[in-house]
């Protein structure tokens, strides 16, 4: 499907020529080899390879901070199988090593307290933000990457192409950036479905690519529900006092069958307990108790999840996460992120933040939470040295999932299952198929009593790492031949479950870059880059594309 964004096609002789003129003979300000939108993990680390591999690069990114969720939070890293996890993506994390090797790098604890630390190792896999950031921006000073922050495409207008070849994007500020390649870095796939690619959203019916795992799952979603049978409405076991927030009253679907929910969204937000570090949790503006009315009758019925992922980072701090029933994930309240307006996702990403605030507000101050929980909460608040431009709070927003393409190849649950074969893989994933809760429903017991349920949850093990195809990373044949996405790629919901974690990104973005710098060499559109010599330079790289042996 596409999202009816108009693709511009200028027929002005200067943007003709921009196809056929080295870039070098253009203005280097607005033109480069390669062009990436987005600065996430993904984005920089390709940037920074194709720069390895001496091309010119532009970053072109409508964010602030570099590398996305790994720097917005997300320190606990998914990183299943770490053997397999190569090239710069392990450079990036040796480089974290020696910052925690740093004596000075210990300020509100010792390293030899912290047990994620171990001298020996030759990486660090759970860090803080700030400490996250720094690589990046190392990075780009040292190979003098220009980027162009908070530059955001022009959706509707701003994809200009020269039939199935992209010749340049413009941003909602009026800048023009030309290229010879393009490489869509962002969550969401906004240059991808911009310039007319295919894509989906959403949970595909099981039958539509022989799997077990996709579409609805209210049989096999048992983890992260209520632990007690919660009654729905305002007035307990009274339908006709209506339901409470944050939840429906629809049918969940049928088992099995597709749709367009989204898995849940949160910030990952980074809490602390040490008080000379501690900022106390704030009350957002809007705030309503009564949308965690849920939340309180799971309390006050005896369940005690909501410290459940606080995962210790260094220096007394956390990578916090979703964990039971009711708490950090949003559920059901961003359907419509995808393809939303710039504008609307705004809205969405506020009300998360309002949402998430608000539950840490509720839980620290409420005098109906039980108190060992309130007592237990308020040791904890804000990183006062976290995210300092940003009120202590993430500046990025955990998407989950957004769009994902559809290429001639899709990644699905028999390719990580390794039951399907994989041609020509690029990287390797190995996580768990993870899928957070995409609903809150009203379910009935044999007698007919409603109460609150969860569906979406699917956490299953792939059984080891299972390579990743060149294929997924670029789009089919005859849409676009000089871009590659290697974030928003190919995979079904279940697939990209397991794919979508910020090491496999990266590894991706590597070969992405690579392999646009050999389209470039060779004259031939990303589609028919020899793989001989794609698979030759990652593997001299350093990326991993088998299980290595031990």
């Amino acid at each position: 499907m596409r999202d009816g964004a108009q693709v511009r096609v200028f027929g002005r002789l200067a943007l003709i020529l921009i196809c056929v003129v080295s870039p070098s003979r253009l203005p280097a300000a607005d033109s480069a080899d390669v062009v990436v939108y987005g600065a996430t993990s993904a984005g920089i680390v390709a940037a920074i390879q194709a720069r390895h591999m001496g091309k010119t690069v532009i970053v072109v990114a409508p964010d602030t901070h570099l590398g996305g969720l790994t720097a917005g939070g997300l320190g606990w890293t998914d990183s299943g199988n770490k053997d397999v996890i190569g090239g710069l993506a392990r450079e990036f994390y040796r480089r974290l090593k020696r910052h925690y090797d740093t004596p000075a790098a210990w300020v509100h604890q010792a390293a030899k307290d912290y047990k994620f630390y171990r001298p020996a190792d030759d990486a660090m896999w759970v860090f803080e933000p700030k400490v996250a950031e720094a690589p990046f921006e190392a990075w780009v000073r040292e190979t003098e990457l220009p980027i162009m922050r908070d530059a955001w495409l022009d959706r509707a207008q701003g994809v200009a192409k020269d039939g199935n070849r992209i010749v340049s994007i413009t941003t909602l500020d009026g800048r023009t950036f030309a290229g010879r390649m393009f490489i869509d870095a962002t969550y969401e796939g906004d240059l991808m479905a911009a310039a007319g690619v295919t894509f989906a959203v959403g949970r595909e019916a099981n039958s539509q690519y022989g799997e077990t795992l996709n579409g609805v799952q209210t049989k096999r979603a048992v983890s992260h529900q209520f632990a007690n049978r919660i009654s729905p409405y305002v007035v307990p076991d009274d339908s006709s006092s209506g339901l409470l927030p944050r939840i429906h009253d629809g049918d969940p679907g049928t088992e099995g069958a597709g749709d367009r929910r989204i898995q849940a969204y949160n910030f990952r937000v980074c809490l602390t307990n040490v008080p000379a570090n501690r900022v106390p949790f704030p009350k957002p503006a809007g705030y309503d108790p009564v949308q965690y009315e849920l939340l309180l009758r799971d309390l006050v019925a005896g369940s005690r999840h909501v410290f459940g992922k606080f995962d210790p980072a260094p220096n007394g701090k956390t990578d916090t996460n979703n964990h039971g029933s009711f708490s950090t994930d949003n559920i059901g309240m961003n359907e419509d992120y995808p393809e939303a307006s710039y504008d609307r996702r705004r809205e969405i990403i506020a009300e998360h933040e309002t949402y998430q605030q608000g539950y840490f507000w509720f839980l620290t101050n409420d005098p109906r939470v039980p108190a060992d929980v309130r007592t237990k909460m308020a040791q904890w608040g804000l990183a006062k040295d976290e995210f300092t431009d940003h009120g202590h709070w993430p500046h990025q927003i955990y998407v989950r999932e957004a769009r994902r393409m559809v290429s001639d190849f899709v990644v699905t649950e028999p390719h990580v299952r390794r039951t399907r074969e994989t041609p020509d893989p690029v990287g390797m994933g190995s996580y768990a198929m993870d899928s957070h809760h995409v609903q809150r429903y009203v379910a009935r017991d044999e007698q007919g009593r409603a109460y609150a349920r969860n569906e979406g949850d699917i956490q299953v093990s792939p059984g080891g790492p299972y390579p990743i195809s060149y294929r997924a990373i670029v789009p089919r044949v005859g849409e676009a031949e000089n871009l590659l996405v290697p974030v928003a790629v190919s995979a079904s919901h279940i697939a990209y479950g397991s794919i979508r974690m910020e090491p496999v990104f990266m590894i991706l973005g590597q070969s992405a870059a690579t392999a646009a710098s050999l389209a470039i060499d060779a004259g031939v559109p990303v589609q028919e880059v020899p793989y001989a010599r794609l698979k030759e330079r990652l593997l001299a790289d350093g990326q991993v594309l088998e299980v290595p042996s031990r």
